[in-house]
C-alpha cells in the first residue's frame, strides 16, 4: 500500500501517521527510535507480503555497511515495544530463509486534523524510549498520575524485578509536557559512593555544584524549577537519598519526586505504594485461554514466550502448566521472562519440572517458604544453571560494565580464560535470548545492557569465580582503547557524533579510573586513561572533574621508579587546562605548562612543545602580560608546524591573540581574516586542536577575537554581528567552555559598549549560568565583575579581587576602576590594548580634583596611543574626553577640529552611546563657532 500523510494506518490499539511518523496507543504516542519507525512504516508498505532482510537494510541503513543482527534486535525492539505477542495478537512474523511479513489486520482511515507529532526535545526529559510493553499495571499507573500532582513525593517500594522501573518510567511518560521545566531521570544503579548521588544529579540539570555546600547549591537551582525528578534504583543508597530529597522538598515547592527502592527512604514527605505481583489465576479455577489471559502474569508469559520462540502458542489443553509456572514465580514479571525464555529449549512440562526441582532445593536450603526475593534469587540461579559454561563465563563478565555496551566492548572484556573471541557472539546472543541482556537499539548502534538485579547477581558470581580483578583490568583496557579511537577520531568526526559515539562510556571511565588510581587497581593502565580520556572530558565541559583524576595519576606518576616523560607531559598539559578555567592564571597552572614544555623538549616532541607553549601564552594573556605573550608566538615560528595544517592554523590564530592584547589592531585584523579564510577552505572541520593550549572551539575564539578587534577599529555593527556569529556557533555545537569564552571576550562587551542593555544583562545572565554548569570558575569570576557595571541591581559583590585582563576590561566599562598599578602598566608600555583607555581613566580622575592641565597631557597621550595602535574606538573616546576639556575652557574651534575628522571616519554604530554622545558634542560645538 501507499502510505499517504492524509491517512492514518489502524491495527489493535494503534493509529500510524506517517506524515508526523507517529504512532499513537490511544491518546498517548508511543515513542519509537528513528530506525524501528522506519521498519514499522516499510512493513506496512508492504502488508501482507514478505519483505527481505536484504530489503529492509537498504532502505532502513542506505549509505552504511550492516549486520543481520542489526536488523535482528531493531525487529525485537519493535516487536517488544508494540506488545507483539501480548493476548496472542501477533503484528509481524519471521517468515524462515526468507524474511518479515505484517500480518495485523488493518484499516486505513482519512485525517482531518493529525495530532501533534511528538516533539519533546532533549531539554524536555532524558527518559530511555520505551523498550518493552508494560503489562497489568495500567490502573496503577494512571492513578500515581494522579497522585503525583497532589502528593509531591512518591516512592514505588518492592523486591527486584518486580518491575518498579517500568513503572516508573510509564508513569513519567505519561507526564511528559506537565512540568514547566520538564522531567529527570536520575538512575543510581551505576553509582556505590554517596557523594557522588548530587554530582550525578547536578550533572543531569546542567549545574555545577560549589563543593562546600552542594545539596544547598541544588535546592537554590530548584527552588524556582516546575519539575519532576525520577530516582531509580535507591535501595543501596537509603540514607543519603532520603537526606537529598528532604531538602529538595522543603526548597522546592514546585519539585515532585518518584523513586524506586527496594524498601522505603523513611524520609519525611514520603508517600509509599508497595508494587504487588503481576495477577495470576487461582489453584482452583477452571479457565479457558481467553479467560486465562486476563490475567496479566499470563499475559506477560505468553509475550515473552512467543518472542523468543516464534512457533508458541498456547493451547487450552497446557494452560493449567502455564498458570502453574506464573504461581510457582510469584508473578515477578523477571522471573517470568527468564521462564518464557527457555519455553523454546524445554517445553511448558520441562519447564515446570525444572522450577519445580530447583525451588525443592531452594526452599530445603532456607527451611522457609519462599520470599518473593527468594523466588528471583532461585529463578536466576535457575536459568544460570541452564547456561552452558561458555555462557556463564560471559554473563559474570559482563558485570563489570556500568552502563551500554557494544559488542566489540563486551568481547574485550569477556575474552581470556576459558573463552575464545569466536564463542563470544554466541553466547551474547543466547544471553539476549534467554532475557538475561537487555538489548538497548540506538539509531546507529546496537548497545546491551545489564539489569541492575541481574548486574548485581552477575558482580557475585564473578567474585565467587575469583575472576573480578583480572575482568576489571582487561574492562580498563578496554575503556583505554576506546579512547584511543575517540582521540583518533575526535578530529574526523562531527562533534554531536563523536559524542553520542563515546559519552556512554563515561560512567565506565569514571569506575575504571576509581578502580585503577587506588592502591589495588592496576595503576599504569589508570594514568594512561585519564591522559587518554582528556578529550572526552573536554567535550563535556568536565574539566574540574577531570583534573581531579589527573592530580592522582600525576601523583603515582611521580612515585613511579621511572616516570615516562610523555605520559607526565599529556597530563601536565590536562592539567594546565583544567586549573587554567578553574583558577585563572595560577602558580598550578604556570608549572602545568612550564613542566609540560621541559618534557615535550626532552622527548624531542615539536607538536607537545607548541601545545605547551600556548597553553601558557593564554595564561600571559590573562594576568596581562602581553609582551611576553607576543615572544611566546614568535616561539611557534621556531617551532614550525612541520606539515600540520591544524597546528599551524591554531598558532597563527594564537597570534591574532598576542598581536591584538598587545595594541597592534591593523596587523592582528589582517590576520584574523585570513585564520577565518583558512578556516573556511578547510571545511570547519577540526573544532580543536587536540589538546594545543586551552581548548575552545577554533571557529568561535577566531571570531571572537575579530569581533573585538573590529570594535576597537570603530565597527560596532559588524563587531556585534560577529560576537553573534561566534555565539551562535558555540551554542550550536553546545560546548560550554566556548560558551563562556566569546561570552566574556566579546558578547557581553560589545553589547554593553553598544548601548544594548537588556541583550548585555540576558548574555550576562548566560555566561554566569554556563560559567557555574561547567565549574569554569575563571569566567565565572569575570561575570561577577561585569555585573558590577551591566546588572549592577542584580550584582553580587566578588571576593576575588580583579587581576590581569580582567582588570583591564573593567575599566573599559567604568573609569571608576583605575588605579595606580593600572596607571603603572599604561606608563610603562604593559597594558597593550588597554593602554588608551587606562590613560584617559586616568585624566577623569585629574579633572574631578581639578587638574585640568595634567589631565590635557595624559588625554593627547591617550590619543596618540590610541591613533598608533590603529584603535578608532579608543581614540573617538580619547578625543570625546579632550573635546569636553576644551570646551568648558572655551576653545571650541579647537575641540571641533578635533572631533570632527575622528566622528567622520566612521561609517557604521551612529545609535551607540559613544558616538550619539559626539554627534550631540559636535552640535554643541558648532553653535559657538562663527557663522
Amino acid at each position: 500500500m501507499t502510505l499517504s500523510p492524509e491517512q492514518a494506518v489502524h491495527f489493535g490499539p494503534y493509529r500510524i501517521y506517517p506524515g508526523q511518523r507517529l504512532v499513537m496507543e490511544g491518546d498517548q504516542p508511543l515513542r519509537l527510535g528513528r530506525r524501528s519507525m522506519d521498519i514499522l512504516l516499510i512493513l506496512l508498505e508492504h502488508a501482507g507480503n514478505v519483505v527481505s532482510k536484504q530489503q529492509l537494510i537498504a532502505r532502513v541503513w542506505p549509505k552504511s555497511v550492516v549486520e543481520d543482527i542489526n536488523l535482528r534486535v531493531h525487529m525485537a525492539a519493535l516487536r517488544k515495544a508494540l506488545g507483539d505477542g501480548q493476548a496472542g495478537q501477533r503484528y509481524i512474523i519471521t517468515v524462515a530463509q526468507r524474511g518479515y511479513s505484517f500480518v495485523a489486520p488493518y484499516s486505513l482511515e482519512p485525517v482531518e486534523h493529525p495530532p501533534e507529532s511528538d516533539s519533546d526535545g532533549p531539554c524536555d526529559h532524558n527518559l530511555p524510549i520505551r523498550r518493552t510493553r508494560m503489562i497489568g499495571r495500567q490502573a496503577l499507573v494512571d492513578s500515581l498520575v494522579g497522585q503525583l500532582v497532589q502528593q509531591r513525593f512518591i516512592t514505588l517500594i518492592g523486591p527486584g524485578g518486580i518491575g518498579k522501573t517500568t513503572v516508573a518510567l510509564c508513569v513519567a511518560e505519561q507526564l511528559i509536557g506537565r512540568y514547566r521545566d520538564g522531567i529527570r531521570l536520575l538512575d543510581l544503579a551505576p553509582i556505590n559512593d554517596p557523594a557522588m548521588i548530587t554530582t550525578h544529579l547536578a550533572t543531569l540539570l546542567d549545574l555545577s555544584l560549589h563543593n562546600a555546600e552542594p545539596m544547598s547549591c541544588l535546592a537554590t537551582f530548584l527552588r524556582e524549577r516546575q519539575m519532576l525528578l525520577v530516582i531509580d534504583n535507591c535501595e543501596h543508597l537509603i540514607d543519603s537519598v532520603a537526606l537529598l530529597c528532604e531538602s529538595i522538598l522543603r526548597g522546592a515547592p514546585q519539585v515532585h519526586i518518584l523513586a524506586t527502592s527496594r524498601e522505603s527512604l523513611r524520609a519525611e514527605g514520603e508517600s509509599v505504594q508497595r508494587l504487588e505481583s503481576l495477577d495470576c489465576p487461582p489453584p482452583i479455577a477452571v479457565l479457558d485461554r481467553t479467560q486465562a489471559l486476563t490475567f496479566s502474569a499470563l499475559q506477560l508469559f505468553v509475550e515473552r514466550a512467543m518472542a523468543s520462540h516464534d512457533s508458541f502458542e498456547l493451547i487450552n489443553e497446557e494452560l493449567p502448566l502455564t498458570i502453574e509456572i506464573c504461581r510457582r514465580l510469584d508473578g515477578i514479571p523477571l522471573a517470568i521472562e527468564l521462564a518464557a525464555a527457555q519455553v523454546g529449549n524445554l517445553g511448558l512440562s520441562g519447564l515446570l519440572e525444572q522450577l519445580q526441582g530447583s525451588f525443592r532445593l531452594l526452599a530445603k536450603g532456607y527451611q522457609t517458604t519462599l520470599g518473593r526475593h527468594q523466588t528471583l534469587r532461585a529463578t536466576l540461579d535457575w536459568s544460570f544453571a541452564l547456561l552452558g559454561p561458555c555462557e556463564q563465563t560471559c554473563l559474570r563478565r559482563l558485570g563489570v560494565f556500568r552502563g551500554g555496551f557494544t559488542l566489540e566492548s563486551a568481547a574485550a572484556v569477556i575474552v581470556g580464560e576459558h573463552i575464545e573471541p569466536s564463542a563470544v557472539f554466541a553466547s551474547i546472543t543466547q544471553l539476549v535470548a534467554k532475557s538475561l541482556l537487555n538489548v538497548e537499539v540506538g539509531d546507529e548502534e546496537v548497545f546491551y545492557r545489564l539489569l541492575d538485579t541481574t548486574r548485581s547477581y552477575a558482580l557475585e558470581k564473578l567474585d565467587q569465580a575469583a575472576e573480578l580483578p583480572d575482568t576489571r583490568e582487561r574492562h580498563a583496557e578496554r575503556c583505554l582503547a576506546l579512547m584511543h579511537q575517540a582521540q583518533n577520531d575526535w578530529e574526523q568526526t562531527p562533534s554531536g557524533l563523536w559524542i553520542e559515539r563515546y559519552a556512554r562510556g563515561l560512567e565506565d571511565i569514571r569506575a575504571a579510573l576509581d578502580w585503577g588510581l587506588n592502591a589495588h587497581g592496576p595503576q599504569v593502565l589508570a594514568i594512561r586513561l585519564a591522559a587518554a580520556s582528556a578529550p572526552l572530558w573536554q567535550e563535556l565541559s568536565l574539566l574540574e572533574e577531570h583534573g581531579v583524576y589527573v592530580r592522582k595519576a600525576l601523583a603515582l606518576l611521580d612515585a613511579a621508579p621511572e616516570p615516562c616523560p610523555r605520559l607526565t607531559m599529556a597530563l601536565k598539559l590536562a592539567l594546565g587546562s583544567s586549573c587554567y578555567h578553574a583558577q585563572g592564571g595560577t602558580a598550578e597552572t604556570v608549572e602545568a605548562f612550564v613542566t609540560a614544555r621541559i618534557l615535550a623538549e626532552r622527548c624531542d616532541d615539536v607538536a607537545g612543545q607548541l601545545r605547551a607553549v600556548s597553553g601558557h601564552m593564554a595564561v600571559n594573556l590573562c594576568c596581562g602580560n602581553y609582551q611576553m605573550a607576543l615572544e611566546q608566538s614568535l616561539q611557534f615560528d621556531r617551532l614550525g608546524s612541520h606539515g600540520n595544517a591544524v597546528l599551524s592554523l591554531s598558532t597563527h590564530r594564537l597570534r591574532v591573540l598576542a598581536l591584538h592584547f598587545a595594541g597592534d589592531q591593523r596587523l592582528a585584523r589582517e590576520n584574523a581574516e585570513l585564520v577565518i579564510q583558512r578556516m573556511a577552505q578547510s571545511g570547519h572541520l577540526n573544532r580543536f586542536t587536540r589538546g594545543f593550549g586551552v581548548q575552545y572551539d577554533q571557529s568561535v575564539a577566531a571570531l571572537t577575537i575579530l569581533a573585538r578587534i573590529l570594535w576597537l577599529q570603530g565597527h560596532p555593527e559588524k563587531a556585534w554581528y560577529t560576537a553573534r556569529q561566534a555565539l551562535d556557533i558555540a551554542i550550536q555545537i553546545n560546548h560550554g567552555t566556548s560558551i563562556c569564552y566569546t561570552l566574556a571576550l566579546s558578547g557581553c562587551l560589545i553589547a554593553h559598549y553598544n548601548g544594548d542593555t537588556r541583550t548585555a544583562r540576558e548574555l550576562l545572565r548566560l555566561l554566569l549560568e554556563q560559567a557555574q554548569k561547567h565549574s569554569v570558575l575563571l569566567f565565572y569570576t569575570w561575570a561577577r565583575h561585569y555585573a558590577q557595571v551591566i546588572d549592577s541591581a542584580d550584582a553580587h559583590p566578588t571576593s576575588q579581587p580583579a587581576t590581569g585582563l580582567i582588570k583591564e576590561i573593567m575599566v573599559t566599562l567604568d573609569s571608576g576602576f583605575i588605579d595606580d598599578a593600572l596607571l603603572e602598566r599604561a606608563e610603562t608600555g604593559t597594558a597593550g590594548w588597554s593602554t588608551a583607555e587606562i590613560l584617559r581613566a586616568r585624566a577623569d580622575a585629574l579633572l574631578s580634583d581639578n587638574c585640568p592641565g595634567a589631565a590635557e597631557t595624559v588625554l593627547l597621550k591617550a590619543l596618540n596611543v590610541a591613533k598608533a595602535q590603529g584603535a578608532l574606538a579608543w581614540e573617538l573616546r580619547s578625543a570625546t574626553s579632550l573635546a569636553q576639556l576644551w570646551q568648558r575652557q572655551g576653545h571650541f574651534q579647537q575641540a571641533h577640529d578635533l572631533l570632527q575628522p575622528i566622528y567622520a571616519r566612521f561609517t557604521e554604530g551612529f545609535a551607540t552611546p559613544d558616538l550619539t554622545n559626539v554627534h550631540q558634542l559636535l552640535d554643541d560645538l558648532q553653535r559657538h563657532l562663527p557663522a
